[in-house]
Formats: C-alpha cells, structure tokens, sequence
C-alpha cells in the first residue's frame, strides 16, 4: 500500500526488528537515494514489491540492480490464481535465486503449495478480509481469515515453506491470533494507517486530525497510479479517512507488548511456539462492551500526537 509502505514507516519498523514490504510505486532514482541514506543499514528488513507485468519485471531488475544489498522481493497481485502470477514466480526464482521471495494471495492449501513448489518462500494469504478491501462485497469471493491461515500454514510447512497472514487485523489480539493459528508472519495495513510516517497530508476538520487511507483497488488508488477504473472491472476498494494516530513507533510498541504478554499467557518460550501452544473455542462474544460506548472512557493520547495536535490546532 503506497500510504503505509514507505521509506519513513520502513526505518521506525526497522528498529524494532520489524519487516516492510516497499510498495511499488517508488521510482528506481527514489530507491537509490534512500538505500545510500536512510536507509543503507536497515536493508535486510525491507522488501521489494513487484506486479507481474514485463514493465514491473524490467523495474525489479533496476533496483535491485541499484540496491543489490535487498534480500527479499514480493509479488503481490490480488488474485492468485492465475497462471501468469505462477509462471512469473518461477521466472523470478530463475532470475534472482539468492533473494527471499514472498508472493500472494491465495487461500487454499493446493494453491499454496503450488507457489511453494513454483519457487516461492513465503506465500501470503488472505483474500477479501483487508480493512479498506471490498472485494468479498463486488465479488462474492473470499475465505474466513483464520481458516485460510490455519489451512495454509499447515500446508506451507509440509513443504519447509512460510505463511504471512495478509489482512483481517483490527487489534494487537488479532494479530496474536493469526500467528497462534499458524502464521509465521502477519501483515498490517489499516492498523498502520493514520500515523506521522504514512504517506499523504493532515487533513484538518472541525478542529480533528485525519489522514486518507485507501486500497490499492479502490478508484482513488487507480485514478493516482492508472489514469482510472478500467471501463471492464469496478473498484474493489475504499477510501477512508483515519484519525490522526501520532508516530508509528507507539502502535507498534502496543503491538509487540499485546503479542509479548500472549506468549506468556500461554507458555510460549518464543513466537514460533504460539501455535504449538493455542487452542481456539469458538464464542460468541468476547470482549466485556460495558464501557466501550461510554462517553467517559478516558483514552490517553501519546504525548507526541497531543503535541502536535495542539500545535496544530494553535495555528488554525
């Protein structure tokens, strides 16, 4: 995602030993000016992403030409079903057999499998479930989030493979439910959005903050990187506007303390232990809502959010 897959987020998330998937949208003169700066100590946590065009071939080559010290690319198309998002990945491993490669998304444990054995590391998985994603609405197609993980998963690791779960996190109990149904990775995008480092200007409203976040499939999305919605497909995304949320790095830090603490209730001595170690029940209601709608409920902003929307707001 081009809001929350920068350089800026990139560096925070790198200090916390944290991988980011670079959206594509970067020119190669871009690439070469942040791997020679900002970013020349931290290229082992980033990813290149890629489509599966010539043209997005032909660019991958040029960075990584320019960059050679990135390890790990990522082929991310919304459907990974087709026979040319296959055919690319064995073309990929042909040509760059030395660099981790992630690709996605599918959902099913055959379709899994059959990126593992086409030459991928890691396969990501989920379909429909994304924050800004409408996909399951426009199309009927999708798959439940933790199914797809734990199936997925089980097949990955038969074959010595690796699964990032792709979407469906609303909270840092999600995120430690995606790695105890399987995950060896959980990719975040909503969740991320709104902060400092996220691509796109403050927006200020009856004296509020907000940020835009979007889908890469939404109208906003192609009419910034396509001229458009093509005249035979519909947009299968929304755009929202986020709270301003302040520097990344607090959110990641709740992130990493929530799956910390899950780790120990559970006697995970490490996070790939969290599997071993879970047991799912299903419920049909799991969080105590007394106060969530109250309009007394404190909410302690971070300091440097409150700063700046002060500031903000004095300048109005």
């Amino acid at each position: 995602m081009d809001t929350t897959g920068t350089f800026e987020v990139a560096e925070v998330l790198a200090s916390r030993k944290c991988i980011t998937a670079v959206h594509k949208h970067y020119t190669v003169e871009q690439w070469k000016a942040w791997a020679s700066g900002n970013g020349k100590d931290i290229l082992d946590y980033v990813a290149v992403s890629t489509g599966i065009l010539g043209k997005d071939m032909d660019k991958l080559a040029e960075i990584l030409n320019v960059v050679p010290g990135v390890g790990m690319i990522c082929i991310d198309v919304a459907n990974g079903y087709a026979e040319t998002f296959v055919e690319c990945i064995r073309d990929v491993r042909k040509r760059w057999p030395d660099k981790t490669l992630m690709a996605g998304n599918v959902v099913t444990k055959e379709m899994t499998e059959e990126l593992i054995f086409s030459g991928a590391d890691i396969v990501k998985v989920g379909i429909g479930p994304g924050s800004v994603c409408t996909t399951r609405k426009q199309t009927g197609v999708g798959y439940p989030q933790l199914s797809a993980v734990m199936e997925c998963a089980d097949a990955a690791h038969g074959l010595g493979g690796r699964i990032v779960s792709d979407g469906g996190c609303t909270c840092p109990g999600d995120v430690c439910k995606a790695f105890g149904g399987g995950a060896d990775f959980v990719m975040l995008g909503g969740m991320l959005a709104g902060h400092d480092e996220c691509s796109g200007d403050l927006i200020k409203e009856n004296g509020k903050l907000f940020k835009l976040f979007y889908g890469m499939s939404s109208d906003t999305a192609m009419k910034k990187h396509a001229g458009g919605v093509a005249d035979y497909r519909s947009s299968e995304g929304k755009t929202v506007r986020i709270a301003y949320r302040g520097p990344i790095d607090e959110t990641i830090r709740d992130l990493q303390g929530g799956l910390r603490s899950a780790c120990t209730y559970v006697g995970a001595g490490e996070l790939r232990e969290l599997s071993k170690r879970t047991t799912f029940i299903r419920v049909t209601q799991q969080l105590n809502p007394v106060f969530s709608e109250a309009a007394s409920v404190i909410r302690e902003e971070p300091p440097a959010k409150r700063a700046k929307a002060e500031k903000e707001a004095g300048g109005a």
